[in-house]
């Protein structure tokens, strides 16, 4: 099987085609090499790519900047998903999607699910919901897979950036009033592969939406798909488990304890961000007869592989 990956230079792409690899023949595409901004060269480039499944983990991410540079998020974000669709429905190849918790406004204060009725409060929610939009337009049996927090060896993340100021100063805080779930990249590359079933985009019916049809698998799923590690924490917490993951594993560190601060403190941010956006995972869990596991044992993973000892 032949997959094609789109923003292999970033966290989750990087992982990807790391991660693929052994098992498929797979070839990525970092922004230098196709730039999802380039709409010609995005056309003529896949076109003449033959693949079966094309991963787009590529998008505009920076929350604030999307509020300023609204064009370019659309253009990247929505635009250019519709184009990917597209260009796959036509080569009768699935689309997986990669999209975000932040299409969600987080006035929700139990788990979203895929049938919540999606309401952005930001240019960077819009524009990622408004890519959904465009790829599931163009096959509903393309997968749109939301995701949050995400994490990983290829690009440092939130706590990384935690982890390396625990080393560098005395004192580190961390936002105590927003909740979401950590997803860590390897566990989405685990997952992944269980839904590349191509016969699913070109066959008939919906397969996607009736997951008790006959000789139904995951493979089969269209439409929207949540993913993240289970349970749910404030980035606080999220961050004071990884100081403490960081001591087991023997790194050193000058700070251990993460202060609190609130949402109200971030005066430098431009964009809203949703206060409580944790995604159910019971639908995956329905499909794959697993749910993932628990975002404390994933990071306790990543930081016995990545940091021990360090």
């Amino acid at each position: 099987m032949k997959i094609v990956i789109l923003g292999a230079g970033g966290r989750l792409g990087a992982a990807l085609v790391s991660e693929l690899g052994d098992e498929f023949d797979v070839t990525g595409f970092n922004r230098a090499q196709l730039d999802l901004s380039d709409l010609d060269k995005l056309r003529m480039k896949l076109r003449e790519t033959s693949f079966d499944v094309l991963i787009n983990a590529a998008a505009f991410t920076n929350v604030d900047l999307c509020e300023t540079e609204r064009d370019r998020a659309f253009l990247i974000n929505a635009e250019a998903p519709g184009v990917l669709a597209k260009i796959c429905a036509d080569k009768e190849a699935k689309l997986i999607h990669f999209s975000t918790d932040y299409v969600f406004d987080g006035n929700q204060r139990w788990p979203y699910t895929e049938e919540n009725e999606a309401n952005p409060i930001s240019i960077y929610g819009e524009s990622k919901l408004a890519g959904e939009n465009n790829v599931l337009a163009a096959d509903h049996r393309h997968l749109v897979v939301r995701v949050s927090w995400v994490f990983g060896p290829d690009r440092p993340s939130f706590i990384d950036a935690m982890i390396k100021r625990a080393q560098e100063t005395e004192k580190i805080d961390a936002i105590a009033d927003k909740f979401s779930a950590p997803t860590y990249t390897q566990d989405i590359a685990e997952m992944l592969p269980r839904f590349f079933n191509v016969g699913s985009v070109s066959g008939g019916g919906d397969p996607g939406k009736n997951p008790d049809a006959p000789g139904y698998s995951a493979g089969d799923c269209g439409g929207v798909l949540h993913f993240a590690n289970a349970g749910q924490c404030s980035w606080q917490e999220y961050a004071q488990w990884a100081l403490d993951c960081c001591e087991r594993a023997g790194v050193s560190l000058k700070a251990t304890e993460v202060g609190g601060l609130k949402l109200s403190d971030m005066k430098n941010w431009i964009a809203r961000r949703p206060v409580f956006s944790v995604l159910s995972t019971v639908k995956y869990a329905e499909l794959t007869g697993a749910p993932p596991r628990a975002w404390r044992e994933a990071v306790s993973d990543y930081i016995t592989r990545f940091y021990s000892k360090k």
